[in-house]
C-alpha cells in the first residue's frame, strides 16, 4: 500500500505537562484507522494534529503526496451551518433521515448526523472522525458503518465502541501513558496482541530484577570482602601487603561488577508493566420520601408544526429505574427539557415531587465554565475537603495537573466527569441523565454501569447503548409514533432474552480464553486449539451484534 503520512518523534505539551511523548506511526492509502486510549490521552489532539490545526511541540507530520485533501468531523460544536447544501451531501442527510430544520433545534444524534454527511460528502482523501457513535441510534451506527466501508479514501476516526471499532478497523493506534502503539487488525486483535506483549514485558521485567538482584548480593559479597581486606591492611604486620593487595583486586572486581549491571540495565532497560488504567466511584441517593416522584398527564408537544408528543400519560415512582428510548429525532431530550421545566409551549400536566432532589446531565459538554479549573469550580474552604475533591478526581482517571487545567482544555470525557463529579459530591436522590456514556472512555463507562447498578436513588436514563440500560433500569418509557408506553424489562421477546443470555456467555468465555492464552506462548500445547476457539467467539458474538 501507498504511504501518504509519516508521525515522526511527535511530542505536545500542554501547561507544562507532557501529553504525548516520541511518537511515531504511519498512514497507508487505504487505511481505516481506530485511535483509542483514556479520556484524556490525547486522542482528539493528535487527530487535530494531522489535520493541521495544532502544531506538535516537537515532531513532525511528514506528508508523503502532496495536497492531500483532508476532512474533518468533530466531537461536539456549537456552530455549524446547513446552508448551500450540495447534492451528494443532501443525499446523505436524506438517507439518515435527517430533517430540513435548523441545526440549533435538531436532536443530538441528528446534529452528528448533519455534521457526518457534510464531512461524507467532501469525499476528501483523508476523513478524520472523532466519536461518530455518539448520540446515534442502532440504525444510523449500522449506515455508519456501511458509510464507512464503501469510502474510497482513507479514514482515521476516535471510538470507545468496541463493536464499532471490530467491524471498520483495519488498524488500531493505542495512546497509552504518552506512548503510541501501532497495530495492524481491528480491537479485539489489537487487545489480544497487547495482553501477550504485556505478559512478555513483566517475564522480562522479572528476569531483569532476578539479575539485578544476582549481581547486587555479589557486589555486596566483593564490598564486605574489600573492606576486611582493607582493615587487614593495616594492622597485621607482615601481611600487610598482602591484604593491600587483596582490597586493591576486590575493589577492581566491585567496579566490574558495577560496570556489568550498568551495562545490562542499559542493554535490557525493561520497565515494570504498568496497571491497567482504573475508575471508581459511587453514588449515593439521600433517603426518598413519598411515593411517586414523577406524574404527566395529557402531553402534548409540537415542534415547528411537527408532532412530538400527542396526548401522552405515565408515572414513575421514587426508586424506579427507567430507561428512555426512542430513536433519534423522536423526542427524548425535549421531554426530559420538560420534566426539567426548561421546555416552552407545552400542553398538558407535569408534576414533580417537591422533595425530589434532582441531579440532570446534558448531553452538552459546553454549559460548564470553561474557563475556570476545577479548583475554582469545586472551590472548598478546608483541606480536608479539597483533598475529597482531588481524590475523587484521581479515581476517575485525572492527572494531578488538572487540578489547576482550565476545562476548556480538557477532553470532552474529562468534562462529562466534571459534571458527574457534582452528583457524586451532593447526593442527589433523582438523576436525569442524557447520554451519559458518549465520551466516555471503556473502563468509565464499566464503573458508571456498575454505580448506577448499586445506585439507591431513582433513575431517568437517556441512552443508545442498550447492554448499558439493561444492565441499570428495570422500566422502559418507549417514545414511538407520538406516543409512550411503559414496558417492563422482563416483557421483552423470549428469542431477544435467550439471545443475549448467549451474548452474555460468549463474551465471558473470551475474556477467560483471553486470560487462559496471554500466560502461553505459541510452542504450547493447547494454544493452537485456544487461538482457534478465540476466533469462532468473536465470529459468534459480532453475528449476534449484527442481528
Amino acid at each position: 500500500m501507498i504511504e501518504i503520512l509519516k508521525l515522526k518523534d511527535i511530542s505536545y505539551e500542554i501547561l507544562d505537562s507532557i501529553l504525548l511523548e516520541n511518537i511515531h506511526a504511519s498512514v497507508q492509502r487505504g487505511d481505516i484507522i481506530g485511535i483509542i486510549g483514556k479520556n484524556g490521552a490525547g486522542k482528539s489532539t493528535l487527530l487535530h494534529m494531522i489535520a493541521g490545526e495544532i502544531h506538535p511541540t516537537k515532531g513532525q507530520c511528514i506528508w508523503l503526496q502532496q495536497n492531500v485533501e483532508t476532512s474533518i468531523v468533530e466531537q461536539e460544536t456549537q456552530n455549524f451551518s446547513t446552508l448551500d447544501v450540495p447534492a451528494h451531501e443532501a443525499t446523505l442527510l436524506s438517507k439518515w433521515k435527517v430533517p430540513s430544520s435548523n441545526f440549533s433545534v435538531l436532536s443530538g444524534g441528528e446534529k452528528l448526523k448533519s455534521r457526518l454527511a457534510k464531512g461524507f460528502s467532501k469525499n476528501a482523501q483523508l476523513l478524520l472522525l472523532d466519536e461518530p457513535t455518539n448520540h446515534l441510534d442502532e440504525e444510523s451506527t449500522k449506515l455508519l458503518i456501511d458509510q464507512i466501508k464503501q469510502y474510497k479514501g482513507t479514514v482515521i476516526l476516535i471510538s470507545h465502541d468496541r463493536y464499532f471499532l471490530d467491524q471498520v478497523t483495519t488498524k488500531i493506534w493505542s495512546i497509552e501513558n504518552k506512548k503510541l502503539y501501532e497495530h495492524k487488525g481491528n480491537y479485539t486483535s489489537y487487545m489480544k496482541a497487547r495482553e501477550q506483549r504485556r505478559l512478555t514485558q513483566q517475564r522480562e521485567f522479572e528476569k531483569q530484577q532476578k539479575m539485578v538482584e544476582r549481581i547486587e548480593t555479589q557486589i555486596a559479597e566483593l564490598s564486605s570482602w574489600s573492606q576486611k581486606a582493607h582493615s587487614q591492611s593495616t594492622k597485621q604486620e607482615g601481611f600487610k601487603e598482602y591484604h593491600r593487595v587483596k582490597a586493591k583486586r576486590t575493589d577492581s572486581q566491585v567496579k566490574s561488577k558495577k560496570k556489568r549491571l550498568e551495562k545490562e540495565l542499559k542493554r535490557a532497560n525493561v520497565n515494570q508493566v504498568e496497571p491497567d488504567y482504573e475508575v471508581k466511584f459511587t453514588l449515593q441517593a439521600n433517603e426518598k420520601r413519598g411515593r411517586r416522584f414523577l406524574e404527566v398527564k395529557n402531553l402534548n408537544k409540537k415542534y415547528h408544526e411537527r408532532t412530538l408528543f400527542n396526548n401522552v400519560n405515565f408515572t414513575i415512582q421514587h426508586g424506579e429505574k427507567v430507561a428512555l428510548m426512542g430513536v433519534n429525532g423522536s423526542g427524548k431530550t425535549t421531554l426530559l427539557k420538560i420534566i426539567m421545566g426548561l421546555e416552552a409551549a407545552v400542553d398538558g400536566d407535569v408534576w414533580i415531587s417537591p422533595t425530589a432532589k434532582i441531579g440532570y446531565l446534558t448531553q452538552d459538554v459546553f454549559d460548564l465554565p470553561l474557563t475556570k479549573t476545577p479548583e475554582e469550580l469545586f472551590h472548598k474552604e478546608t483541606f480536608k475537603e479539597r483533598g475529597k475533591i482531588q481524590n475523587l478526581m484521581k479515581h476517575l482517571g485525572f492527572s494531578e495537573s488538572a487540578w489547576k487545567e482550565p476545562i476548556q482544555n480538557m477532553s470532552m470525557g474529562e468534562r462529562v466527569k466534571c459534571k458527574l463529579m457534582v452528583y457524586i459530591m451532593e447526593e442527589k436522590d433523582v438523576l436525569i441523565l442524557d447520554e451519559p456514556t458518549n465520551h466516555l472512555d471503556l473502563p468509565s463507562r464499566e464503573q458508571l454501569e456498575q454505580t448506577l447498578s448499586n445506585y439507591n436513588g431513582t433513575l431517568l436514563v437517556v441512552s443508545h447503548d442498550y447492554y448499558f440500560l439493561e444492565k441499570i433500569t428495570d422500566i422502559k418509557l418507549v417514545i414511538k409514533d407520538q406516543g409512550i408506553s411503559r414496558q417492563l424489562k422482563n416483557k421483552r421477546p423470549k428469542e431477544k432474552e435467550e439471545q443475549e443470555e448467549l451474548l452474555l456467555r460468549l463474551e465471558t468465555e473470551r475474556q477467560e480464553i483471553l486470560g487462559k492464552i496471554s500466560f502461553m506462548t505459541p510452542k504450547d500445547p493447547q494454544y493452537i486449539e485456544l487461538d482457534l476457539r478465540f476466533n469462532e467467539v468473536t465470529k459468534q458474538i459480532l453475528g449476534l451484534k449484527e442481528k
